[in-house]
Parts: structure tokens; sequence; C-alpha cells
């Protein structure tokens, strides 16, 4: 088979690529990913690696993902603010008992209940300091730390299958094949389940030496100490209610994913800023809120989207594609598990985000693909994408911002650290979740 490249464009489209992903990678200067990615997108307008016409094709991929996690990661600084999620951590300190392998699981399932909800970069950005300022009231030691804040880096990433607003990944996945929030979770919430099993298991034979055996209960806050704005609190449950509602009832009623997340963001700000009570005093400070809101990741998604598609103009998707037929010959496992560990080995190299994009093409463009075997994959590029990605630091967005809040906080792990650990912790999260999938999925079509 003769696999089309136009070698006109594909050197540009590569070098294009190489070098968008290393300035958003590395961010010189404080760019930020977003001017990053519209850097690169800019060069392969200028260089005719992609068009004009191009533009509104990528727009139409990446905006419902975009805005949706815009709005859901303005729910989770207004609900910081207000105390929920420390309130919460507090909460799971106390079951704990004062006991360290007790509380250890314990953190562990609250991270992957955070992400599910509000995102594997809410997890990051949120839980995760949190989660280390108990530690430090508590005495934990260095190890003991690594061993907690490596589980909630790891668990960002590891359980973020279940919803397709648990990671931006997911989205673009379920926008892209047209696959309902209904759909989507009937399949990927029995298989979160066992990613997140398999992610306590590792998690603990890998660290369970380091994890101190008691803790002092006395030494905590009270859980509603920390409350700074009770009426954002108390209706909290009710508005997250309600969202969990609405992105069910989104794919019949014709609407966008995003619009039932930025409802709710909406109505936490009304909340949060008292705006029926001009005279009152807001507790929380919703400017800064909104100008801590990821909107770099609007335009990071066009421009770094664009640069992927340039990709494909040049033909070089077409050698995935031919890659996915030829393991679809080897039948549905291994079709499904091969598909995840190609998405995991991409992802690991030049990040998920644009990973994702380029598998779902791959997919898509695959000729004479079996329906069944082409689902399979299709799943099977989001947990690639989502599990596999913990593998190298530069592996998702979510790794890059963990990294950045522990070095701010003090404790630093090196790449070569990370990767050392990591490997061992996601190659078998990655496989068990992937057989998981295989098994499931016949059970969930009939």
């Amino acid at each position: 088979m003769t696999i089309p490249i136009d070698i006109s464009v594909a050197p540009k489209a590569i070098a294009i690529f190489i070098f968008t992903l290393t300035l958003v990678i590395w961010q010189p200067r404080g760019l930020g990913i977003g001017f990053s990615a519209v850097g690169g997108a800019i060069l392969a307008l200028a260089t005719g690696v992609v068009s004009w016409k191009d533009i509104p094709e990528v727009w139409q991929i990446v905006w419902n993902a975009t805005f949706t996690l815009v709005a859901l990661i303005v729910i989770s600084l207004i609900l910081d603010e207000a105390g929920f999620f420390r309130w919460l951590a507090l909460h799971v300190a106390q079951w704990g008992k004062g006991r360290g392998k007790l509380l250890y699981p314990l953190v562990i399932l609250l991270g992957a209940v955070v992400t599910a909800l509000f995102t594997n970069d809410g997890t990051a950005l949120i839980l995760n300091p949190i989660v280390m300022e108990m530690l430090l009231v508590l005495g934990f030691g260095f190890q003991a730390t690594l061993a907690f804040v490596m589980a909630t880096g790891f668990i960002a990433d590891a359980t973020s299958l279940p919803l397709t607003v648990s990671n931006l990944v997911n989205i673009i996945c379920a926008d892209y094949f047209h696959i309902s929030f209904g759909e989507y979770a009937l399949v990927m919430v029995p298989v979160n389940f066992v990613a997140t099993a398999a992610s306590l298991g590792v998690l603990w034979l890998y660290f369970h030496r380091s994890i101190p055996s008691r803790y002092s209960v006395a030494e905590l806050a009270s859980p509603a100490s920390v409350i700074r704005d009770r009426l954002v609190f108390r209706c909290s449950f009710g508005v997250l209610g309600l969202l969990l509602c609405g992105y069910f009832l989104a794919e019949p009623l014709g609407l966008p994913v995003c619009l039932i997340a930025g409802l709710g963001a909406l109505g936490l700000l009304v909340l949060a800023g008292r705006w029926w009570q001009p005279k009152s005093k807001a507790v929380i400070p919703i400017r800064k809120i909104l100008r801590e809101a990821p909107w770099q990741v609007v335009v990071f998604s066009l421009g770094m989207y664009l640069v992927v598609t340039g990709l494909r103009n040049a033909g070089l998707t077409a050698i995935l594609s031919h890659s996915l037929e030829r393991l679809s010959d080897w039948g549905f496992s291994v079709a499904a598990i091969g598909t995840g560990f190609i998405a995991t080995l991409l992802s690991g190299v030049m990040n998920n985000l644009p990973t994702v994009l380029i598998n779902a093409i791959a997919i898509q463009d695959a000729a004479d693909l079996d329906p069944h075997i082409r689902q399979a994959m299709v799943y099977a590029n989001a947990i690639g994408c989502d599990v596999g990605a913990k593998i190298t630091p530069t592996g998702s967005l979510s790794t890059l911002l963990w990294l950045h809040v522990l070095d701010r906080k003090g404790l630093r792990i090196s790449w070569g650290e990370y990767v050392s650990i990591s490997i061992i912790l996601t190659l078998p999260v990655l496989f068990v979740t992937l057989l998981s999938l295989v098994l499931w999925l016949p059970l969930a079509r009939a």
C-alpha cells in the first residue's frame, strides 16, 4: 500500500509541530501555552502547511471542549475560595481516624472523585496544594509527603476517564466521534472503577513503606472552620447535582456541554458576587477568579490543533491510519490494547492533547475497519491519552501544572526521578484498564 505523503509540506509540518510543542512545554519568558501555540499556528499559515479554510474546521472540533474546561476551572476556583475542597480534605483526614494507611487510600479516592467532577487540571491545581498543606500540619516527612503527592498527581490523569468533562481529552474525543455524554459514561464509568482500583493497588505496593502508621487528628482544624462563604458552600451541592443532570440532558436537548458547565459557573459567580445585593461585600474575589481562569486554553486549542492539522494535510496521519489498519488484522483485543499503547507512546513524546486529535483523525481515516474495532480504538485512544500520559512529565498539561505547583511549594521532583517512578506505576494500570475496556465494551453494546 502506498501512503500519500506531501514531500513539499511534510518537513515543514514536522518542524513547525516540534517547534510549537517545545514552546508550549518550556514557555520561554512566561509566554504561556496559548501564545506559544498561536505562534506555531501563524507559522503554519504563513508557510502554507495549513490554510485559512482549516480554521473553522478546527474550531468546530475544539470550541465545546475548550469552553467546558474554562467553565469547570472557574467553578473549581470559586468552590476552592469558598473552602469546599479544604472542607472535603479535612473530612477525609478525620475519616482516617489517625491511621496513615487508611488515610492514603482515602486521599486517592478523594482525588478520583474531584477529577471526575472538576477535571484532572482541577485536581492538579487545587486539590494537590490542599493535600500538601494538610500533610505539613500533620508533620509528615519528605518520603511520606512524596507518597501522597505522587498519588494525587497520578490519580489526576489515571482516573480522568469516567465522564467527558473529566478531561479535555475526553471532550475532544467524544465530540469528534459524536459520542453523547450518556453513551460515553456507560462505557467509561465501569472502566474508570477498574482504573481507580488498579491505581490504588500499584500506588500502595510502591509507597506503602513510606506511609506513617499514625497521625494526630487533633492537629487538624475543624472542617466547618475553613468554610469562607457559607452561601456558596451550601448551594454548591445543589449546583453540582444540577450540573450532572444537565450533562445527561444536554444531548437529547441538542445543547453543547459547555453551555451546561457555563450556566453552572455563572450561577456560582452570581452567588459568590452577591450580584442581587449591590451593597453587600463579596467574600470571594470574583475579579481574581476571572483573571486566573485558563483563558489561554482557548487560543491554545485553536493554535495547537491547527498545527496538528498541518500534519494531517501533509499526509503524515495516513501512516498512523495504515498502522491501525494492520493492527486491526490481529482482532478486537489486540487492536484495542495496541491503540491504547500507541496513544501512550505518542502522548509521552508530544503531549496528550495533540495526540488525541492525531489519533482521532487516523482512526476516522482508517479504511475498512470493523465498526466494533473502530469503536474500541476510539475509547482506547482516550484511555492511552488519559492514563498513559502519566508516563512522562510532558505527557499531559496537568502533570506539568502539578510539577509546577510542587516546585512552588518547595517540593522539587526531577524529571529523571519522575520517569523512574511513573513507568512502574503507569504501565500496569494502563494494561489492566485497556483489558477492562476489551471485556466491558461488548457487554455495554449489548
